[in-house]
C-alpha cells in the first residue's frame, strides 16, 4: 500500500514537472515568435533539455537574433548533436565559432556539413562562408595604416553606436539612460543624443538628448543622418515591443522650423512589413542610402538607394546589386567626400560578425576591400563616418570596450593617401523664341554606365545646373528628361583622362569636366530633318550610313515612349510625280521597317512618301540644292501629355515633401 502511494506521488510529481517544462517551453516559443528574444532566452534556459534539438536550436537562434551570437555556440552544437533537422544550425554554428575566434573549427564544421547537406539554400551559404574563410589569411596580412581609440568620454556599459558628425556636433544612438527594457534584446530602449566636439575632442558637458518629438518614449531610435545645414534629418525608428515585433522599423524625417522640430513623418519609400533602417545621405543630399530586407533582394539585409526628385520626394528606389549585396546582411552604408561607399557586412570575407568594407568604383567595376584590423575584429564593426579623409568614427562591440557597442575614433596614417574626385557638371539647355540656348530648369538628369545601368540621377534647379561624381577610366551616358521635351542622350568618357597620383602634392584633388545637355521642345506636326539618310539611285534599301542615323531615332523613340511619329521621305523634281510618290513611299516604309526591326512598336509609326510635293528649294538648280530636297524627316503626330505628366510627377504627394526648397538640398 505504501509502495503504491509512493509510486502515485512520484508519478504526480513527474507529471507536474513535465507540464511545467512544457508550459515554460510554450511560453518561450511564444516569446520567440513575438520577437521577444530576451524573454525567450530566459524561458528556454529554465526548461532546457540537453537532448532536445528544437529547444537548443531556438535558444541559439534567440541569442543570434538578439546580437549575442557568441553565446549561441554551445546550443547550436547541442542541437546538431541531438539531430536537429534544420540544416541552418550547421551554418550558424560555424558563424558562431568564427565570432568566437575559432576559425579552424568553423572551417571543419562547414566541410563536414557540405559532405551531407541537402538544403540548397543552406549549402550555398556554407560554400560561400567556406570560401570567405579561405581568404582570411590574406586579409589579416594586408598592410594598412589605421590607428583606433575608444572614445571613452561618451561610452558606457550600455550601447553607444552610429556616430554622425555635422557642424561641430556628434550625434549617436544610445540606451545609457536606462529605463524600460526592450524584450527583443533585454536592454533599455535607445534614443538619439548629441554632444559638441572638435573632431574627437568631446565636450561632455554639452551632452543632451534630441527633442522628445524625435526620441519617442519606449520606442527604439536608430541611426540618424541629416542635410548639411542640420535642419532636415532622417532617422530610423521602430521596435516598440508591440505585437508587430522586430519588423516594425521604418525611416522618418523631420525639419527644424521656427526653433522647434516638427512632428516626424514616415518616408514614402518604406517597404510594406519590412525592416528599413541605417539611413545615410550623400554629401550633396540628393541620394539616400539605406538598408532593407524588402522582397527582391539578395537575402538578409541589402543596401538600397533612393533619389530626391525636383519636388522634394524620394523616388527610384534601387538595390545596389550583387557587387555590394550578398545572401548575408549589408547594413550601415556611408558615402563621404571621397566618393567611396563604406558599409558593414557579414556576407563578404571578414573576421566574424559585421566587418566594415570599402567599395571603390573604377573602370566600370566595383572593387571591395575589407578594411582589416584594427578597424575590424571578430565582433560587430559598423557605422563608419569620416569627418575628413583620414579621420573618423566607427562602432564596435569588441572585447576591451566599456560594454556592449562603443564608439571608436580612427586615424589613417597612410603616407600615400591621395583622394582624386572626378566630377561631371553642366547645364540643361533649350532654345528660346530667338533660337538662343538658355538654361532649362526642373530637368531630370540621369548618369548611366556603359551597360545602361543607372549610377545616379539629379533634378536641376532654376539655373539648370547638374553635377555628378564620376570615376576613372569609364564610359557613360548622360540622359536628360523633362515633360514636353525630347529626352536627350549624350556619351561621355573618363578613359585616358585620369590624373597621375604620383605627381599629386595635395591630399585632395578635384577634377571637373563640363558637358551641357540641350533639349528640344516637343511640337506636334513640326518636321525634323534626319541628316545623312541617303539612298542609292532609284532604290529604297537602308544603307550603312543611313542605319547609323536611324539608330539615333531608335534611341529617341525608346527614350520618349509618349510620342508617335510620321516618318516621311521626299524626292527632288527630276522624275515623274507618280514615280517620285512611289519611290518616296517605299523609302519611308523602309525606314519604318528598320525602326520596327530595332524594337519600336509599329503602332507608333506611320510611313509617308511625299515625292516632290514639299520642296524646300522650289527652283533647285545644283546637285547640292537637289540634295536638300531629297531628305528624310520625322514629325510627332501624337504626344501623350497625360502619361508624360504622370511620369514627371512620379507619384508626388505634397504632404511627403522632404526639403522645403532648393537650398535645403545643397
Amino acid at each position: 500500500m505504501d509502495s503504491m502511494i509512493f509510486n502515485s506521488r512520484l508519478l504526480s510529481l513527474i507529471l507536474v514537472c513535465v507540464l511545467a517544462s512544457c508550459s515554460a517551453t510554450n511560453k518561450a516559443t511564444k516569446s520567440f515568435e513575438s520577437g521577444e528574444y530576451s524573454d525567450a532566452i530566459y524561458q528556454y534556459e529554465k526548461s532546457l533539455k540537453p537532448d532536445d534539438p528544437e529547444s537548443n536550436f531556438l535558444l541559439a537562434e534567440a541569442y543570434r537574433k538578439s546580437n549575442r551570437i557568441q553565446e549561441a555556440e554551445p546550443y547550436y552544437m547541442a542541437a546538431i548533436d541531438a539531430g536537429i533537422e534544420d540544416e541552418s544550425a550547421h551554418y550558424f554554428y560555424a558563424v558562431a565559432l568564427k565570432a568566437n575566434d575559432d576559425v579552424q573549427r568553423a572551417n571543419k564544421v562547414l566541410e563536414d556539413y557540405l559532405k551531407k547537406g541537402k538544403d540548397d539554400a543552406v549549402v550555398a551559404l556554407a560554400e560561400r562562408e567556406l570560401n570567405n574563410l579561405s581568404q582570411l589569411q590574406e586579409i589579416e596580412t594586408r598592410v594598412n595604416y589605421f590607428r583606433v581609440k575608444n572614445l571613452e568620454a561618451i561610452n558606457s556599459k550600455w550601447a553607444e553606436y552610429s556616430p554622425f558628425y555635422n557642424n561641430g556636433r556628434l550625434y549617436f544612438t544610445s540606451n545609457h539612460h536606462g529605463g524600460k527594457i526592450y524584450k527583443g534584446t533585454g536592454t533599455p530602449f535607445t534614443d538619439i543624443f548629441v554632444v559638441n566636439t572638435r573632431g574627437a575632442k568631446v565636450d561632455i558637458a554639452t551632452l543632451e538628448e534630441l527633442s522628445p518629438i524625435i526620441n519617442e518614449p519606449n520606442v527604439n531610435l536608430g541611426s540618424i543622418t541629416m542635410s548639411k545645414n542640420g535642419n532636415t534629418v532622417i532617422f530610423a525608428k521602430g521596435n516598440s515591443g508591440k505585437s508587430s515585433g522586430p519588423s516594425e522599423v521604418n525611416l522618418y524625417f523631420t525639419r527644424f522650423r521656427n526653433g522647434t522640430w516638427q512632428t516626424p513623418r514616415p518616408l514614402s519609400i518604406n517597404g510594406q512589413d519590412t525592416w528599413d533602417s541605417t539611413p545615410a545621405l550623400s554629401p550633396e543630399g540628393t541620394t539616400l542610402y539605406f538598408s532593407s530586407n524588402r522582397e527582391g533582394g539578395f537575402g538578409g539585409l541589402d543596401i538600397y538607394t533612393a533619389s530626391l526628385n525636383r519636388r522634394g520626394r524620394w523616388v527610384d528606389v534601387r538595390n545596389m546589386g550583387e557587387h555590394v549585396n550578398t545572401p548575408g546582411n549589408e547594413i550601415f552604408p556611408y558615402v563621404g567626400g571621397t566618393g567611396k561607399l563604406y558599409f558593414s557586412s557579414d556576407g563578404w570575407p571578414g573576421f566574424g560578425g559585421l566587418d566594415i568594407f570599402e567599395a571603390t568604383r573604377e573602370g566600370g567595376h566595383i572593387k571591395l576591400e575589407n578594411l582589416g584590423a584594427p578597424i575590424n575584429s571578430n565582433a560587430d564593426d559598423f557605422g563608419l563616418f569620416l569627418f575628413n579623409p583620414s579621420r573618423g568614427f566607427f562602432t564596435s562591440n569588441r572585447k576591451g570596450g566599456k560594454g556592449d557597442d562603443d564608439i571608436y575614433t580612427f586615424v589613417n596614417d597612410d603616407p600615400n593617401l591621395k583622394i582624386v574626385n572626378y566630377w561631371l557638371a553642366g547645364t540643361t539647355l533649350t532654345h528660346d523664341d530667338n533660337d538662343n540656348l538658355v538654361p532649362l530648369s526642373n530637368t531630370k538628369v540621369v548618369l548611366k554606365d556603359a551597360d545602361n545601368e543607372i549610377i545616379d540621377e539629379k533634378f536641376t534647379q532654376v539655373d539648370g545646373k547638374y553635377r555628378f561624381r564620376v570615376f576613372a577610366e569609364e564610359n557613360y551616358y548622360l540622359v536628360a528628361e523633362k515633360e514636353d521635351y525630347f529626352t536627350s542622350r549624350i556619351d561621355f568618357s573618363t578613359i585616358g583622362k585620369s590624373v597621375d597620383r604620383a605627381e599629386l602634392k595635395e591630399m585632395i584633388t578635384n577634377v571637373q569636366f563640363e558637358v551641357d545637355l540641350p533639349l528640344d521642345q516637343i511640337v506636334v506636326d513640326k518636321a525634323i530633318v534626319l541628316n545623312n539618310i541617303y539612298y542609292d539611285l532609284n532604290k529604297a534599301d537602308i544603307k550603312t550610313e543611313a542605319a547609323a542615323e536611324l539608330d539615333k531615332l531608335v534611341t529617341l523613340m525608346k527614350d520618349n515612349p509618349t510620342i508617335n511619329i510620321e516618318l516621311s521621305s521626299h524626292t527632288d523634281v527630276r522624275s515623274s510625280h507618280d514615280y517620285n510618290m512611289n519611290l518616296s513611299q517605299r523609302r519611308a516604309q523602309s525606314a519604318v521597317n528598320y525602326l520596327a526591326s530595332q524594337g519600336i512598336e509599329g503602332r507608333r509609326m506611320i510611313a509617308k512618301g511625299y515625292g516632290e510635293t514639299k520642296l524646300i528649294i522650289e527652283d533647285a538648280q545644283t546637285e547640292e540644292q537637289h540634295q536638300v530636297n531629297r531628305r528624310t524627316e520625322f514629325k510627332v503626330t501624337k504626344y501623350n501629355k497625360k502619361f508624360a505628366k504622370q511620369q514627371a510627377e512620379e507619384g508626388f504627394d505634397e504632404t511627403d515633401r522632404f526639403f522645403d526648397d532648393a537650398e535645403d538640398s545643397q
